[in-house]
């Protein structure tokens, strides 16, 4: 395969991600703290250099600040590389003054930057989903197949099937239909293509993981030639309708879109089990993020148990149990932590100065199945606990969502308080 045949990359930033609120009052999707260190868009960008990808966009709309410090602080690539990641925000134009309206809209106003560009193939990646991927096999994939558009697909089960794009697949992996998020799934009449056993689980419906691999062409040739706003309810079943060559690359690893607070949660403790669906510690895989120079992690008199401690950390006397504890976190004396995800500090404060003002989580705090955002300080004794048969609720200070207490970005919660 010639240079030429490789890829261009695209990752979506993400809209205003309102099923991940408050994780998304001050920031897009993308820019997520995850896994106590990594923020969601290093995954498609690891994906995408790791398979050898170096030419990636980002593009992006919705509350942009804290991914573009992110990206430009992270990827940087050396003087002889022809590699970047570059940041294409919603911008006017002489021919439009409108913000992004869907997906495909998105790659339709920066068709411009991809012009030039010496690859045949475009790749149209998510910033918000949780996989490892080696994407050369799909190109592979796509070349065999002569394919002119190949979407990346995985089998779920009914639950999950009303929420994705259900591809209806001939035994030769040729699109025939495209239904998008379908109010009722077992009315539908689809090939055998799309029955399938998982680790003893029937799973029978072959959904969209939001993942398309264009020839170059076709993409600019569709998109210029129509309006339409979204790849997966306009675009894809378009291209189908008119016999364009559509193929599905089945896709057998672990992935998770992480859109809702649940998923979050659920997602962030599954790396504390023996064998996570999402391996940190995969070498060929790895996950790439900001090298900071962060000091080594001081731990006294401290219990922890099946967790993931950041660099940066100072904890003292503490009872820590399956919970992420992000950069540049300071727990203090008696704290006791349970099935929790603390994000950690954007800055490294000094605990000994008295006249600085520092986050941390202080004495005798007790939480489970908590979310604490960046740069919080939760007071002595203060306590929040399961609220798993509590409703949805909006505070001042914090919210609930799916069972589970987020306290929201910057704030101080007060010493004492039981939530």
């Amino acid at each position: 395969m010639n240079n030429n045949a490789g890829c261009s990359v695209l990752i979506l930033g993400g809209g205003r991600g309102t099923r991940l609120f408050p994780l998304t009052l001050e920031r897009s999707k993308p820019a997520i703290g995850f896994a106590g260190k990594y923020r969601l868009i290093d995954i498609p960008i690891s994906n995408s250099i790791n398979s050898g990808y170096n030419k990636i966009f980002v593009l992006t709309q919705f509350l942009s600040a804290s991914l573009h410090g992110h990206l430009m602080q992270t990827y940087r690539f050396d003087n002889f590389s022809k590699g970047f990641v570059e940041i294409l925000s919603a911008e006017q134009s002489h021919k439009s003054s409108e913000w992004f309206q869907g997906t495909a809209d998105a790659v339709r106003c920066v068709l411009r930057h991809l012009r030039y560009m010496p690859e045949e193939h475009v790749l149209i990646l998510s910033g918000d989903h949780l996989y490892k991927m080696d994407y050369r096999k799909m190109l592979n994939y796509h070349v065999q197949k002569n394919a002119e558009v190949t979407v990346s697909s995985i089998f779920v089960d009914e639950s999950e099937a009303s929420r994705m794009g259900i591809l209806d697949v001939s035994a030769f992996g040729r699109l025939n239909r495209v239904i998008e998020k379908p109010a009722n799934v077992k009315k539908l009449k689809i090939s055998s293509k799309s029955i399938k056993q998982d680790d003893g689980m029937h799973k029978e419906y072959c959904a969209s993981m939001g993942i398309y691999l264009f020839n170059k062409d076709v993409l600019f040739n569709i998109l210029s030639t129509t309006k339409s706003a979204d790849f997966g309810k306009h675009i894809l079943p378009l291209l189908v309708k008119n016999k364009a060559k559509v193929f599905s690359y089945d896709f057998n690893g672990y992935w998770r879109d992480i859109g809702t607070i649940k998923s979050y949660y659920d997602a962030s403790m599954d790396l504390l089990s023996d064998k996570p669906g999402f391996d940190l510690f995969d070498a060929n895989m790895p996950l790439l993020t900001r090298a900071r120079l962060l000091p080594p992690n001081k731990i006294i008199d401290s219990k922890i148990t099946r967790s993931i401690i950041s660099e940066g950390c100072l904890i003292k006397k503490a009872s820590i149990e399956n919970s992420i504890i992000g950069l540049r976190s300071y727990i203090k004396d008696n704290a006791i932590i349970k099935n929790s995800v603390i994000i950690g500090n954007d800055y490294y404060s000094d605990p000994l100065n008295k006249d600085h003002s520092t986050s941390f989580i202080g004495k005798g705090v007790i939480l489970e199945r908590t979310i604490v955002d960046k740069n919080v300080t939760i007071c002595d004794f203060t306590q929040i606990t399961d609220k798993r048969n509590h409703k949805d609720m909006d505070g001042d200070l914090y919210y609930i969502r799916d069972g589970v207490t987020i306290v929201r970005r910057g704030v101080v919660i007060p010493p004492h308080s039981i939530i």
